[in-house]
């Protein structure tokens, strides 16, 4: 009945060749060299190799191989441009599609969790999938009250397979190393584990939906569908139409670039301060540009809220903190506050002056009144944690991150890495002045706060 394909020993298989197809085209690689082609073709060819055989296994293989790779492919943005180039076309492929499973799957699916008359509940249905992700596929369809809706239909077999594939990639996750300078592999993969339970689970799905729905009901940059209908393996939710990021990203006009940038910041820091939730996925396909209803601008419509980080107080304030006293030079008062939170474990003793030139770099986009992202000076960032002959890179080893921060931590990392792919220009300060508590002090909050209602 799975269109995943069923046995263990089947995907288990087609991931451990991946290695062993690394191995094979660098043998092929140095033939060529030694056939007469330059170094320069021979690593381009080589490269495209790499990246039609990865993204095609993660995306035929659906589950937690194209999990790792949607997660993956925001990062695109800090590999250096002569290895993104080839890459760029294959990752943006896992962000918005994969193979769709068969008609007959989905209706039995349909059939069982929604009833044997399921298709009473519809007005119409498409049996053509009009995307599908990592554990489930996405159907267009008219509800019987007429409203158009999109339904969601989780892979039989989604769990196993998603925990399986985690596994195995995490075998050799030092070979996917190099495809992110400066990131450290393992700990994505195991993160994406612990959340295997929370994205196989469609009724706290719909609930953080409907949350947000609520939330941002009346809200004039942020559209959130609301849910229709939820139950096991099946969830109902408002249509929106809309143009998908990823395409914003390859052909979207300066005005699409700079707004999407803006209403994508604007909703990682003011969602946890206003729902006690923070979108957790935040890759292109989870988003579209939508045309305000007065045709003037763009408001962002925002899908998937199967992964989600609970803030009840919304983000902590010490990220707050940090950054103001990062910004204002008080290295001391920012190395006491890392110790305090455990980013400096107890048995490391470390420069406070030196942690300070370490952050700095980082928090730009916070210093100025607008920054553009670019992929260059993500690259920039990058390649200074990377290399390990940078004081950067020793003294990035040393910190530590807790876990509480991780998913914070990934999900900054990623919204970021979909800035620097937009080549957007955003006043990224304004969103934290209004929305990340700690960053300013309480007299400048009141300020701010007037301001807002005048």
């Amino acid at each position: 009945m799975s269109d995943l394909p069923r046995k263990a020993v089947t995907r288990t298989a087609k991931l451990a060749a991946l290695p062993l197809g690394f191995a094979g085209r660098a043998t092929w690689g140095l033939g060529k060299r030694i056939g007469g082609k330059s170094a320069e073709i021979v690593a381009r060819e080589l490269q495209q190799r790499t990246a039609d055989q990865l993204f095609k296994v993660l995306g035929e293989l659906k589950g937690g191989a194209m999990k790792f790779g949607q997660a993956m492919s925001v990062f695109e943005s800090a590999l250096p441009e002569e290895i993104a180039g080839p890459y760029r076309a294959a990752l943006t492929k896992l962000q918005d599609a994969a193979p769709p499973m068969p008609t007959r799957t989905v209706h039995a699916v349909l059939a069982e969790r929604l009833g044997e008359e399921w298709r009473e509940l519809f007005l119409s249905f498409e049996d053509k999938p009009s995307a599908a992700a990592s554990i489930g596929q996405v159907h267009r369809a008219v509800w019987h009250d007429g409203r158009e809706v999109a339904v969601k239909v989780q892979y039989p077999g989604a769990g196993e397979a998603l925990l399986s594939d985690l596994t195995q990639l995490s075998r050799f996750a030092r070979l996917l190393g190099p495809l992110i300078p400066g990131m450290d592999i393992k700990p994505l993969i195991a993160e994406l584990r612990d959340r295997v339970s929370e994205e196989l689970d469609y009724e706290l799905e719909g609930q953080a939906q409907r949350e947000h729905a609520a939330e941002f009901a009346d809200d004039p940059d942020v559209l959130v569908p609301d849910v229709v209908h939820q139950c096991d393996q099946v969830l109902v939710t408002e249509w929106i139409d809309g143009i998908p990021l990823a395409e914003v990203i390859a052909d979207g006009t300066d005005e699409q670039r700079d707004r999407a940038g803006q209403l994508l910041a604007r909703f990682l820091f003011s969602g946890p301060a206003r729902t006690g939730l923070l979108h957790a996925d935040p890759h292109p396909g989870n988003f579209r540009l939508l045309p305000e209803d007065d045709g003037e601008g763009w408001r962002l419509g925002v899908l998937d809220f199967g992964t989600v980080d609970r803030l009840p107080g919304g983000l902590p304030s010490t990220i707050g903190e940090c950054l103001r006293m990062t910004l204002a030079g008080e290295a001391e008062g920012v190395y006491e506050l890392l110790c305090l939170e455990g980013f400096v474990k107890e048995a490391i003793e470390l420069d406070p002056e030196a942690v300070l030139e370490y952050l700095v770099p980082i928090i730009e986009p916070a210093e100025l009144e607008e920054f553009t992202f670019t992929r260059s000076w993500m690259r920039t960032q990058a390649a200074r944690i990377a290399d390990i002959r940078s004081p950067a890179h020793q003294l990035g080893k040393q910190l530590n991150l807790p876990p509480s921060y991780l998913l914070i931590h990934r999900v900054t990392l990623s919204t970021i890495g979909v800035l620097c792919q937009l080549n957007a220009t955003v006043r990224l300060r304004d969103e934290l002045e209004s929305w990340l508590p700690g960053f300013l002090l309480e007299d400048e909050e009141d300020v701010t706060a007037i301001e807002a209602q005048a």
